[in-house]
């Protein structure tokens, strides 16, 4: 990934994904998380502040070693017993049906193959589990997808392989989870190529 990937991109990341309206959103779609959680990009551990005392281990995929390091703070900090599992979240390193939910927070959009990954999350949820997503992608509106074609290669480039024209819905049907819940928006503050959000729940079967 380069200097730029490896040092740069993760405290940038750890700027930028800190704000009101993404404090906001991950309170939300912590909220109902409970037991043995596994958090697929974990980034700088942003939403560790927001796990419910429910929540009884976080397993942490994150591939970036600066991000770890950046959240070295944030693990001390928390109540909740976190433990860095694996760095792929195509190829999770976990027992069969071992987890109750699964947690992602603008991750399916940097992951070389989101559907293997969604694969990997069906395979290690328990009965029952729940996968508790917000992603940004692929805008409704024509005006904003020709955008989001448009600048998808660049903005690659700058966040590091983060794709902003994929369908979020389509690709978690397609992995075997099924939504049961989805809300969609622009986040505040966010150019609308790069804002337009799908907030919600999945589950297996």
């Amino acid at each position: 990934m380069g200097f730029y990937g490896e040092r740069v991109f993760p405290r940038i990341m750890n700027i930028l994904m800190d704000s009101k309206e993404t404090r906001r959103i991950r309170q939300r779609v912590c909220a109902p998380l409970r037991g043995d959680v596994v958090e697929i990009g974990f980034g700088t551990g942003h939403n560790l502040p927001f796990m419910p005392e429910g929540v009884t281990r976080l397993q942490a995929v994150e591939p970036l070693a600066k991000a770890r390091d950046i959240a070295a703070d944030r693990v001390a900090a928390t109540r909740c017993p976190v433990e860095f599992v694996g760095l792929d979240g195509q190829r999770l390193p976990l027992e069969d049906e071992s987890a109750d939910a699964v947690l992602s927070t603008w991750t399916l959009c940097s992951i070389e193959d989101p559907v293997a990954a969604v694969r990997e999350i069906v395979r290690i949820l328990r009965p029952g589990g729940t996968f508790h997503f917000v992603e940004h992608g692929l805008s409704p509106d024509e005006g904003v997808r020709k955008w989001q074609n448009r600048c998808n290669g660049l903005q690659g480039r700058v966040a590091c392989g983060c794709n902003i024209n994929r369908d979020i819905p389509a690709l978690i049907a397609e992995g075997g989870l099924s939504i049961q819940q989805v809300d969609t928006y622009y986040a505040k503050g966010d150019p609308k190529p790069l804002g337009w959000t799908f907030e919600g729940r999945a589950t297996s079967g």
